[in-house]
């Protein structure tokens, strides 16, 4: 078999599919390849590992129907057309799970940046602002028995509930499509509405998949249900905020401010306002962005793809 990678593999994924006997090709230029070059290349090939890059669509779902995988190096697969490639038959996986602990890690990060202007005074030191000692300039909020708010107490939002709890004593809400019994057991988190989540949360975060359903969900209306005090956060998917109406409740002090390691569009541009205002605190999309996490999810994928080769039931099939 033949794989395409769209990037330069974690070193343990790459291992273990040549030790199965797969040659692997990886895209090694610091560019994404467009729909129609990516369509080209991958003519002379089996299998698709995806480890970023365009959104895979149906025009290229068309031209690759060849295809035996496409492999995701990622959990979420909101950047392939999911319904096109089930129609023509191409598998499509992913690696739902792997990095659930170190994106709650990112948000748990978050959320304390911003509550403690922490990017901002880190940017004062660098403008050279560090002088004069003023007591009651530039103070944070203190998050101690504050309430958590989870949208999404899946696996991610659960381990982050768990940190915030144990660390800050801190109450948990959430809202679900369904109940999460086991978390309701081990961490007394009290199912709410959507509204509520909204009027009741000190800390706001995000962590369910992007869809028809969920694009946009936190728009001007939402932000003006929450608490003056209240701070946002989103490690899920970006197109989950609506960016503008963000930026309006953070700069009208309609919310406290927000933490962000997903944006809309990606890369965020480096003139975005939110960038310079003291209660937000924005990373560049780092929520898996450890050597352990990485390794796991290119193992995962590349297993995905070996189980394609040798015609077994695939793993983590995505299923349209």
């Amino acid at each position: 078999m033949k794989v395409f990678a769209t990037r330069v593999l974690p070193t343990e994924g790459l291992a273990l599919m040549e030790s199965a006997g797969i040659t692997v090709t990886e895209w090694k230029e610091k560019r994404n390849l467009s729909s129609e070059e990516l369509a080209d290349i991958c003519q002379d090939y089996d299998a698709l590992y995806y480890a970023g890059g365009k959104p895979v669509t149906r025009d290229f779902l068309e031209r690759c129907r060849h295809l035996k995988v496409i492999s995701l190096m990622s959990a979420g697969y909101d950047n392939i057309d999911i319904a096109a490639a089930a129609e023509l038959g191409i598998p499509v996986t992913n690696v739902p799970g792997v990095p659930a602990k170190s994106t709650a890690d990112i948000a748990f990060l978050l959320m304390q940046a911003v509550a403690r202007k922490a990017f901002y005074m880190h940017k004062r030191i660098i403008n050279g602002e560090w002088g004069f000692s003023d007591p009651t300039a530039h103070l944070g909020t203190d998050l101690e028995g504050k309430t958590l708010g989870v949208w999404g107490l899946g696996n991610i939002g659960t381990i982050v509930a768990r940190r915030c709890q144990r660390a800050f004593d801190m109450k948990i809400i959430y809202n679900n499509r369904s109940r999460n019994l086991e978390a309701e057991k081990e961490l007394g988190a009290t199912y709410v509405s959507f509204e509520e989540l909204l009027q009741q949360s000190d800390v706001l975060t995000v962590h369910t998949a992007l869809t028809d359903e969920t694009k946009g969900r936190f728009d001007a209306l939402a932000f003006s249900k929450m608490k003056p005090s209240a701070i946002f956060i989103n490690t899920a998917r970006g197109a989950i905020h609506d960016e503008a109406a963000l930026l309006a409740a953070v700069q009208q002090k309609v919310i406290y401010g927000a933490g962000l390691d997903v944006t809309n569009p990606e890369p965020m541009h480096s003139e975005n306002p939110l960038l310079q205002l003291p209660t937000v605190a924005i990373l560049p999309h780092i929520g898996s962005a450890t050597v352990a996490t990485r390794n796991e999810m290119a193992k995962t994928a590349a297993t995905n793809i070996i189980a394609a080769m040798k015609n077994e039931k695939l793993p983590n099939e995505v299923k349209g």
